[in-house]
């Protein structure tokens, strides 16, 4: 199978676009200064994204895992196996590390005790019961956000179920209809077999018949013609008597 083809190729080249967009994203938080509300925003659309997109590696991941328990009938070998497993395990770090930088970042904005430089350190967090609130609120927010992702994903992946249920089932009816015809092509085959061989008998037969009437035809003389018409007009005129006249 081409790389166009397979599966794997199309879904990775979807992620690692996915991955180029995080990172161009990534690179503009950075930029964008700690106290302005477009971060927050932001930190809320990179987290999102850094979910969906792990979502999309270990669905991935679990294609491969399936496809290495018999790579022949996929048409691959281990070392393609092998390559795929180590794509997934970097394509997971790279967006490990955006995640673990936009976290630390966030913990910063929240903390107020370090700068946009130094998202990417872990902090401790001040004793501020203000600041501990909006913590919460943002974390409650991104969780709500990747819950909402999640039942969506969950929503459209049992839409998919059905509808692959529902067209199993009209495959299944469409081959009883195609095995029931074929039977009845078998049997009308059959029948006409059948009728072939009694015409070629009869027509044999008949062609014996023929022949035989010819050769009788033949060996009868003009002769023998006459006496037996004879024949038949005498035997004609005894019956004739014999019925009429007695």
């Amino acid at each position: 199978m081409s790389s166009a083809q397979d599966p794997f190729y199309i879904v990775k080249e979807e992620i690692q676009e996915s991955i180029d967009k995080l990172q161009s994203s990534f690179h503009q938080w950075e930029r964008i200064s700690c106290d302005m509300g477009d971060q927050v925003h932001l930190t809320k659309d990179l987290l999102a994204a850094c979910e969906s997109i792990e979502w999309k590696v270990d669905e991935l991941d679990k294609a491969i895992s399936v496809a290495g328990r018999d790579p022949s009938w996929y048409g691959i070998d281990e070392a393609e196996l092998e390559k795929r497993r180590r794509w997934t395990s970097t394509a997971r770090n790279q967006v490990g590390n955006v995640k673990k930088a936009v976290v630390a970042g966030r913990e910063v904005n929240i903390s107020g005790t370090a700068s946009v430089s130094g998202m990417r350190r872990e902090l401790m967090r001040m004793p501020n019961s203000q600041q501990a609130d909006k913590s919460n609120q943002y974390t409650q927010d991104n969780d709500d956000f990747i819950q909402s992702e999640s039942d969506r994903q969950l929503l459209l992946i049992k839409q998919q179920d059905e509808e692959l249920d529902e067209l199993s089932i009209t495959i299944g009816r469409l081959g009883g209809v195609g095995l029931t015809i074929h039977e009845e092509l078998l049997a009308q085959e059959k029948i006409i077999d059948d009728l072939g061989m009694e015409m070629d008998s009869t027509s044999n037969r008949l062609d014996f018949v023929q022949k035989k009437v010819a050769m009788v035809m033949k060996k009868a003389s003009a002769k023998g013609q006459l006496m037996m018409i004879l024949f038949l007009v005498v035997l004609f005129i005894i019956l004739f008597v014999l019925v009429f006249l007695t």
